[in-house]
């Protein structure tokens, strides 16, 4: 009997040990950081408020270099080489370029240069424009400030013609060459950002005052938009196009002339009215270093506080930036504000009516020569008398709801914050900003942010920008709130944004020293003058801004969305504003710059700080160093600001591509 075959017995099953799991990343949600850096900046201000604060110094070393400066260009203007044969032969040039303009505008006479007006508005676009023209112009003497719009007149005039002839070839060669381009990039937002207060204690230093002085800086701040749009017409012509011109022989001449600034036309034509609309809101500003024309009673009006005065010269300026801006827009659509040319001009040739309005003009010239010199002043009907009575009844009936405004705002947003500010230490200040600029714009945003800033510390003027930092950061923080309701109604309602939309437009044509005649009306001469001037000025743009980001989100997005159950407010919230970010820190970018330069003019009307500082250094020689060094400052202020919020954009696409 065989025995049975052992039981051979498996081998032990061991338990497999488990793979290991990557660590799962703990995501930080976004504000934590947000709220650690706060909770950390306010902590040390408890430890710390009111120590390393750095005072307001009226005998700073800055303040003594620049006045010596001033003196060795006054001692030297009619000796050194410089002067001698550079910057005196342009001031000499400029003045006669303006004077000439002068004499020949006001040869024309009143009825003349009425007429030469309705003529040319009615060559460019017909009949409604060249009553447009016509009653702009009348309007001037109906004011009774004939002679101050005219001088104000030949003074843009001769800024536009100038930035011209200097932007226009260098956006071209800009537009061929990225070279150029990103060499001229960096000074161009300079000369952007920089507040126009600050343009004016470097002119009265080289050129004096007067027209010369005011024209050089009006050219300043009206050349960067001649040189970045036709720089832009001249990327965006066909490469077909131009391709096709060399394949048939053409020169890089016969190609520039031919085809790319044919093609251009239209937006070299936007640069043209962009010029001369930053030329008209420059040019009033210019009267605080003795430049002619309407600026003159502008600022007399400031300084009575005549609020009447002050409307008339500014309705003025209004209607005469809007005349030039439709006589010059229409150039470029070929009708009034856009589409195709209006049948008339495709019956009339174009010889017949230029030689139709050029024979208008002689007719209203000659006719001027058999009427009186002056504008009729039975014929005048200047507003002031009535604009400074409603003024007394606004100040007498609203005198409680406008003081609670202000008081309130003043109580709790400006006091509160011009206190944490300024008793702060200025290591905080500087961490502070470097810590929001590195998070939101990258690391060399926040190194030129934090060094702008200490810069203020050095030309000893910390405190007054404090100061002005605490007006600046309030009036952006009301003008996002306004801007962002506006532009989300706009956006949600059709009627409205079309009903919104020629206000907006008539806003943003205005120049910025006209919205202090309505806070000045309604406040007083205050800090929060300025606020109220600068808010009224800055919301226009950023309501559109924002409008234009939430129309801009994608329609399936929002369908998507809506199909899921979401209400219209958890669309708007959920969806709508988080894709529409990058419009939304645009705007408050755009916002902030603006606000900057209403809020430093407020110096006029009694909000102190820097721009007080600039004003006293125009008005005073013994403050001329610190007039320049706060405008030094101011666009110090603006660098800062313009870097913290620029930069978010770039630098997480740069961060998402590294990833």
């Amino acid at each position: 009997m065989t025995s049975p075959a052992p039981v051979v017995s498996p081998p032990p099953v061991t338990a497999k040990a488990p793979a290991a799991q990557p660590a799962r990343r703990v995501r930080v949600p976004g504000w934590v950081p947000w709220a650690g850096g706060v909770t950390l900046a306010v902590v040390l201000y408890l430890l710390f408020a009111g120590e390393a604060v750095l005072p307001h110094d009226e005998d700073a070393r800055a303040f003594a270099i620049l006045r010596d400066a001033r003196d060795w260009v006054d001692a030297n203007r009619n000796s050194s080489p410089i002067f001698l044969f550079f910057i005196n032969y342009i001031r000499l040039f400029i003045d006669v370029l303006v004077t000439a303009l002068q004499t020949g505008l006001h040869a024309m006479g009143w009825p003349g240069l009425i007429v030469a007006a309705g003529a040319l508005g009615w060559a460019l676009g017909g009949p409604r424009l060249a009553l447009l023209a016509l009653a702009g112009f009348a309007s001037f003497g109906v004011l009774g400030v004939w002679e101050m719009a005219v001088d104000t007149l030949a003074l843009v005039l001769a800024a536009v013609l100038l930035s011209l002839l200097i932007g226009l070839p260098l956006g071209v060669w800009a537009g061929y060459s990225e070279r150029v381009r990103r060499f001229l990039t960096p000074i161009l937002d300079v000369m952007q950002i920089m507040p126009t207060f600050a343009y004016l204690a470097p002119m009265t230093l080289f050129f004096l005052i007067g027209a010369p002085s005011a024209t050089v800086a009006t050219m300043i701040y009206s050349i960067p938009p001649a040189i970045r749009i036709a720089a832009l017409g001249i990327r965006q012509v066909s490469p077909a196009a131009i391709e096709a011109s060399r394949s048939i022989g053409a020169t890089w001449w016969q190609t520039l002339i031919k085809v790319r600034l044919p093609m251009a036309r239209s937006t070299i034509l936007l640069a043209v009215n962009q010029t001369i609309m930053m030329a008209i809101s420059m040019v009033v500003i210019t009267a605080l270093i003795d430049a002619p024309g309407l600026g003159e009673k502008i600022i007399s009006a400031l300084s009575r506080t005549n609020t009447g005065a002050l409307f008339d010269g500014g309705i003025a300026i209004v209607i005469m930036a809007v005349v030039l801006d439709r006589l010059t827009r229409v150039r470029g659509t070929g009708s009034g504000g856009g589409g195709a040319a209006p049948r008339w001009r495709g019956r009339i040739p174009g010889r017949v009516r230029w030689a139709v309005a050029g024979v208008a003009a002689v007719a209203g010239v000659a006719v001027s020569r058999a009427l009186p010199e002056a504008f009729p002043a039975q014929w005048q009907y200047p507003l002031a008398p009535h604009v400074n009575a409603a003024t007394l009844w606004i100040e007498t009936n609203w005198y409680a709801a406008t003081n609670w405004i202000k008081d309130t705002v003043s109580d709790y947003l400006l006091n509160p914050l011009q206190t944490v500010l300024t008793t702060s230490p200025w290591w905080l200040l500087a961490g502070a900003v470097f810590a929001l600029a590195l998070k939101v714009s990258g690391m060399r945003a926040a190194l030129t942010a934090t060094g702008c800033l200490l810069a203020t510390a050095v030309l000893g003027l910390w405190q007054h920008s404090m100061e002005t930092l605490t007006m600046v950061l309030v009036a952006t923080v009301l003008t996002v709130v306004f801007g962002l309701a506006l532009g989300i109604a706009s956006a949600r309602h059709d009627r409205f944004s079309t009903l919104l939309r020629p206000v907006l437009d008539a806003a943003q044509t205005m120049p910025s020293f006209v919205y202090l005649l309505p806070a000045l009306a309604l406040f007083s001469p205050s800090r929060f003058t300025a606020i109220a001037a600068s808010v009224i000025y800055a919301v226009p743009p950023v309501a559109r801004l924002i409008e234009d980001g939430l129309r801009a989100v994608p329609a399936t997005v929002v369908e998507a969305a809506t199909s899921a159950g979401s209400t219209p407010r958890q669309l708007l919230w959920k969806v709508q504003l988080p894709m529409a970010k990058r419009a939304l820190l645009l705007a408050v970018n755009q916002g902030i710059i603006m606000v900057l330069a209403v809020v430093v003019v407020g110096g006029l009307v009694g909000a102190g700080a820097l721009g007080y500082d600039v004003v006293a250094g125009f008005s005073q020689y013994e403050d001329f160093g610190k007039g320049f060094a706060a405008g030094i400052a101011i666009v110090l202020l603006g660098v800062m600001l313009d870097r913290i919020t620029q930069g978010s954009g770039a630098e997480r696409r740069k961060k998402r591509v590294a990833a």
